[in-house]
């Protein structure tokens, strides 16, 4: 075991650092090291610095990786934390999901400034969001409403709407639990209705291909329900060139050996929309979600891809 701290990359906001020192603490916990045996190296990502603009417009998921992977190659870091659902379906050459922390809630919360529930909203109110997935589930079950871009950390959409700039907002349930925000919600989404964007809820760290010191210290604290789970969803996502372009959701449960799967494409008017099934092995977890992604690839059509723009 290495004696020089390990330096841990994550970008600087509240939620962001809440899952740094939570796996932090459960290193700590499995390995018996101290504290000051890990340096929290916090990083600022263009997804942080331009929040006036959708992610589709400024090139994608990947604005909130690059310069943590960039420091990741270069051994500037060990390894780096990240929500599982802002990480590209393609990796930087060399680096990997080492590990996935046990996963917390996967639905996303309503927060009605004067109603509770979404379908509650008086015709033509607004609903911020920033997510092309949360835009377009918004518009397939109201498409009255009026759907404006909100982006920023967790409090400066809280802030926006307080200041009366939408009537509503969603934000994922996860996130809010790990801030201890629970009074925040005020409706908790069906995830069969709304079902949430792949990988929602999990953290997962990435490290360098072939760093077995670093591999091996993660190996202690990887939750192989929640691997599973991810893999399946983020093969979903990989097989549909997935990215914050395309309204895309889906999610995966594991019991014992036994995986299922639910995943949907809509176009970003939430006007059309198809959903898949599929279930079988968690060993095979990656094939799965793949295989659901070339069956409601052929479901759809080229027509409808097409639509997406």
């Amino acid at each position: 075991m290495q004696t020089k701290p390990f330096r841990i990359g994550t970008r600087g906001s509240p939620l962001a650092l809440a899952q740094a020192y939570e796996t932090r603490s459960r290193l700590m916990a499995a390995h018996g090291l101290p504290e000051d045996m890990f340096e929290i190296v916090v990083l600022s990502t263009k997804g942080d610095r331009i929040t006036d603009r959708s992610l589709a417009l400024i090139g994608g998921k990947g604005l909130f990786t690059e310069e943590i992977e960039a420091q990741l190659s270069s051994g500037e870091l060990d390894f780096a934390v990240h929500s599982s659902k802002d990480m590209p379906t393609k990796l930087p050459e060399g680096l990997h999901l080492s590990a996935f922390l046990p996963r917390e809630d996967v639905r996303d919360a309503f927060i009605g400034r004067s109603v509770a529930r979404l379908l509650d909203l008086p015709q033509g109110a607004t609903v911020g969001s920033a997510s092309l997935r949360r835009q377009a589930l918004i518009r397939r079950l109201r498409p009255d409403l009026n759907v404006i871009v909100f982006r920023g950390q967790v409090d400066t959409r809280l802030g926006k709407l307080a200041e009366g700039q939408a009537d509503a907002t969603l934000l994922a349930y996860a996130g809010l639990k790990r801030l201890g925000k629970l009074d925040v919600p005020t409706e908790i989404l069906d995830p069969v209705s709304f079902p949430p964007a792949p990988a929602q809820g999990a953290i997962c760290i990435e490290s360098r291909v072939g760093d077995k010191g670093t591999q091996d210290l993660l190996a202690a604290i990887d939750d192989r329900v929640t691997r599973a789970a991810v893999t399946c969803e983020r093969g979903f996502l990989a097989t549909l060139d997935g990215s914050c372009r395309t309204p895309i959701a889906g999610y995966a449960t594991v019991e014992g050996k036994h995986l299922q799967f639910h995943g949907m494409i809509l176009t970003p008017d939430g006007s059309r929309f198809h959903e898949i099934e599929a279930s079988g092995p968690a060993g095979e977890a990656g094939r799965l979600g793949k295989a659901a992604g070339q069956a409601i690839r052929e479901k759809a059509g080229a027509g409808f891809f097409e639509s997406w723009g």
